[in-house]
Protein backbone atom coordinates (compact mmCIF):
# COMPACT_ATOMS: atom_id res chain seq x y z
CA UNK A 1 0.00 0.00 0.00
CA UNK A 2 1.56 3.52 -1.24
CA UNK A 3 2.21 5.94 1.81
CA UNK A 4 -0.05 9.21 1.01
CA UNK A 5 0.51 12.40 1.94
CA UNK A 6 -2.47 14.39 3.48
CA UNK A 7 -0.83 17.54 3.19
CA UNK A 8 -0.11 17.19 -0.33
CA UNK A 9 -3.94 15.85 -0.87
CA UNK A 10 -5.78 18.74 0.33
CA UNK A 11 -2.16 21.12 -1.79
CA UNK A 12 -3.81 19.61 -4.73
CA UNK A 13 -7.44 19.63 -4.28
CA UNK A 14 -7.07 23.16 -3.18
CA UNK A 15 -5.24 24.17 -6.60
CA UNK A 16 -8.00 22.18 -8.41
CA UNK A 17 -10.51 24.21 -6.57
CA UNK A 18 -9.18 27.40 -7.13
CA UNK A 19 -8.29 26.89 -11.16
CA UNK A 20 -11.63 25.52 -11.29
CA UNK A 21 -13.17 28.87 -9.73
CA UNK A 22 -10.86 31.22 -11.63
CA UNK A 23 -11.47 29.59 -14.91
CA UNK A 24 -15.81 29.16 -14.48
CA UNK A 25 -15.33 33.58 -13.36
CA UNK A 26 -17.74 35.39 -15.62
CA UNK A 27 -15.52 39.07 -14.86
CA UNK A 28 -14.52 39.96 -18.19
CA UNK A 29 -11.20 42.07 -18.85
CA UNK A 30 -11.09 45.54 -18.06
CA UNK A 31 -9.20 47.82 -20.90
CA UNK A 32 -6.91 50.54 -19.35
CA UNK A 33 -8.44 53.33 -19.84
CA UNK A 34 -10.03 54.97 -16.79
CA UNK A 35 -12.02 57.66 -16.33
CA UNK A 36 -13.37 59.83 -13.22
CA UNK A 37 -16.90 61.74 -12.54
CA UNK A 38 -15.99 64.73 -10.21
CA UNK A 39 -19.66 65.46 -8.11
CA UNK A 40 -19.93 67.17 -5.15
CA UNK A 41 -19.87 64.06 -3.13
CA UNK A 42 -16.93 62.66 -4.16
CA UNK A 43 -15.49 60.59 -7.38
CA UNK A 44 -16.55 58.14 -9.67
CA UNK A 45 -13.55 55.92 -11.72
CA UNK A 46 -14.93 53.41 -13.92
CA UNK A 47 -13.07 51.32 -16.20
CA UNK A 48 -14.28 49.80 -19.62
CA UNK A 49 -14.74 46.04 -20.93
CA UNK A 50 -13.69 46.25 -24.48
CA UNK A 51 -13.86 42.58 -25.33
CA UNK A 52 -17.77 42.78 -24.38
CA UNK A 53 -19.09 46.25 -26.13
CA UNK A 54 -16.16 47.76 -28.77
CA UNK A 55 -18.72 49.81 -29.61
CA UNK A 56 -20.36 51.23 -26.62
CA UNK A 57 -17.06 51.78 -25.13
CA UNK A 58 -15.56 53.67 -27.95
CA UNK A 59 -18.75 55.05 -28.04
CA UNK A 60 -18.82 56.25 -24.28
CA UNK A 61 -15.22 56.97 -24.56
CA UNK A 62 -15.35 59.59 -27.39
CA UNK A 63 -18.01 61.22 -25.31
CA UNK A 64 -15.60 61.33 -21.92
CA UNK A 65 -12.81 62.61 -24.55
CA UNK A 66 -14.83 65.71 -25.90
CA UNK A 67 -16.17 66.12 -22.71
CA UNK A 68 -19.97 65.29 -23.22
CA UNK A 69 -20.60 64.70 -19.58
CA UNK A 70 -18.77 67.89 -17.77
CA UNK A 71 -21.87 69.70 -15.94
CA UNK A 72 -24.52 66.32 -16.94
CA UNK A 73 -25.91 64.91 -14.39
CA UNK A 74 -27.43 62.21 -12.08
CA UNK A 75 -30.98 62.27 -13.13
CA UNK A 76 -32.09 58.74 -11.54
CA UNK A 77 -30.89 57.38 -8.09
CA UNK A 78 -32.49 54.28 -6.81
CA UNK A 79 -31.49 52.99 -3.79
CA UNK A 80 -29.80 49.47 -3.96
CA UNK A 81 -30.91 49.34 -7.58
CA UNK A 82 -29.38 52.60 -10.15
CA UNK A 83 -27.57 55.53 -10.26
CA UNK A 84 -28.67 56.56 -14.17
CA UNK A 85 -26.46 59.52 -16.10
CA UNK A 86 -29.14 61.39 -17.95
CA UNK A 87 -28.22 61.66 -22.19
CA UNK A 88 -25.86 64.50 -22.84
CA UNK A 89 -27.79 66.15 -25.28
CA UNK A 90 -30.51 66.95 -22.94
CA UNK A 91 -28.77 66.61 -19.21
CA UNK A 92 -25.89 70.10 -19.65
CA UNK A 93 -26.22 72.51 -18.06
CA UNK A 94 -23.46 73.86 -20.58
CA UNK A 95 -24.28 74.42 -24.53
CA UNK A 96 -22.81 71.57 -26.58
CA UNK A 97 -20.06 72.40 -29.84
CA UNK A 98 -21.01 70.60 -32.80
CA UNK A 99 -18.69 67.99 -32.81
CA UNK A 100 -20.09 66.69 -29.16
CA UNK A 101 -23.79 67.64 -30.62
CA UNK A 102 -23.05 64.76 -33.32
CA UNK A 103 -21.52 62.59 -30.95
CA UNK A 104 -24.46 63.08 -28.06
CA UNK A 105 -26.74 62.50 -30.74
CA UNK A 106 -25.99 59.17 -32.32
CA UNK A 107 -27.72 55.78 -31.52
CA UNK A 108 -25.15 52.09 -31.14
CA UNK A 109 -26.46 48.20 -31.48
CA UNK A 110 -27.33 46.76 -28.39
CA UNK A 111 -23.90 44.52 -27.42
CA UNK A 112 -25.89 42.14 -24.96
CA UNK A 113 -23.30 39.56 -23.02
CA UNK A 114 -23.59 37.19 -20.08
CA UNK A 115 -21.87 39.29 -17.53
CA UNK A 116 -24.23 39.96 -15.04
CA UNK A 117 -26.01 43.39 -13.72
CA UNK A 118 -24.17 43.71 -10.13
CA UNK A 119 -23.76 46.58 -7.99
CA UNK A 120 -20.69 48.94 -9.58
CA UNK A 121 -21.85 47.55 -13.43
CA UNK A 122 -22.04 50.15 -16.07
CA UNK A 123 -25.40 49.36 -18.31
CA UNK A 124 -26.62 51.69 -21.24
CA UNK A 125 -29.57 53.23 -21.20
CA UNK A 126 -32.21 52.87 -23.75
CA UNK A 127 -35.60 52.66 -25.53
CA UNK A 128 -37.47 50.26 -25.83
CA UNK A 129 -35.63 49.41 -29.59
CA UNK A 130 -32.72 47.39 -28.33
CA UNK A 131 -30.55 49.46 -30.87
CA UNK A 132 -31.23 52.49 -29.47
CA UNK A 133 -28.74 53.24 -27.03
CA UNK A 134 -26.98 56.51 -26.79
CA UNK A 135 -25.19 58.48 -23.85
CA UNK A 136 -27.21 57.78 -21.25
CA UNK A 137 -26.29 55.15 -18.62
CA UNK A 138 -26.67 53.59 -15.35
CA UNK A 139 -24.41 52.74 -12.59
CA UNK A 140 -25.49 49.37 -10.90
CA UNK A 141 -26.41 50.10 -7.26
CA UNK A 142 -27.15 46.43 -6.50
CA UNK A 143 -27.82 42.85 -8.19
CA UNK A 144 -30.40 43.09 -11.57
CA UNK A 145 -31.04 39.68 -12.70
CA UNK A 146 -33.98 40.70 -14.30
CA UNK A 147 -31.49 43.20 -16.84
CA UNK A 148 -29.21 40.68 -17.63
CA UNK A 149 -29.33 40.19 -21.09
CA UNK A 150 -31.85 43.05 -22.14
CA UNK A 151 -29.39 46.44 -21.29
CA UNK A 152 -25.43 46.40 -22.55
CA UNK A 153 -22.64 46.19 -19.85
CA UNK A 154 -19.73 48.04 -21.35
CA UNK A 155 -17.56 48.32 -17.96
CA UNK A 156 -17.30 48.99 -14.01
CA UNK A 157 -16.72 50.94 -11.10
CA UNK A 158 -13.05 51.01 -10.07
CA UNK A 159 -13.17 53.24 -7.11
CA UNK A 160 -15.95 55.70 -5.73
CA UNK A 161 -18.19 53.36 -4.10
CA UNK A 162 -18.38 55.73 -1.31
CA UNK A 163 -19.36 58.38 -3.35
CA UNK A 164 -22.51 55.81 -4.43
CA UNK A 165 -23.34 55.71 -0.86
CA UNK A 166 -23.92 58.90 -0.80
CA UNK A 167 -25.60 59.44 -3.42
CA UNK A 168 -27.96 56.57 -2.36
CA UNK A 169 -28.43 58.41 0.90
CA UNK A 170 -29.82 61.39 -0.48
CA UNK A 171 -33.69 62.78 -1.00
CA UNK A 172 -35.33 61.34 -3.62
CA UNK A 173 -39.44 61.47 -5.48
CA UNK A 174 -40.68 59.51 -7.30
CA UNK A 175 -41.93 60.52 -10.70
CA UNK A 176 -43.98 57.54 -12.69
CA UNK A 177 -41.70 54.44 -12.71
CA UNK A 178 -38.52 56.83 -12.17
CA UNK A 179 -36.87 57.61 -8.58
CA UNK A 180 -35.09 61.04 -8.89
CA UNK A 181 -33.04 63.13 -6.73
CA UNK A 182 -35.31 66.69 -5.37
CA UNK A 183 -31.59 68.05 -5.91
CA UNK A 184 -29.99 68.26 -9.44
CA UNK A 185 -26.62 65.82 -8.95
CA UNK A 186 -24.15 67.39 -11.40
CA UNK A 187 -20.86 66.01 -12.88
CA UNK A 188 -18.64 69.13 -12.67
CA UNK A 189 -15.63 67.70 -14.72
CA UNK A 190 -14.60 64.34 -15.81
CA UNK A 191 -10.81 63.48 -17.32
CA UNK A 192 -9.06 60.16 -17.87
CA UNK A 193 -6.47 58.76 -17.64
CA UNK A 194 -4.22 55.21 -18.96
CA UNK A 195 -4.49 53.09 -15.40
CA UNK A 196 -1.66 51.04 -16.78
CA UNK A 197 0.75 54.29 -16.58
Amino acid sequence: MRNRNPILIVFLSLCVILIFVGASSDEPELGSARVVFQTEYGDIEFGFYPSVAPITVEHIFKLVRLGGYNTNHFFRVDKGFVAQVADVANGRSAPMNEEQRIVAEKTIIGEFSQVKHVRGILSMGRHADPNSGGSSFSILLGDAPHLDGEYAIFGKVTKGDETLKKLEQLPTRREGIFVMPTERITILSSYYYDGKL
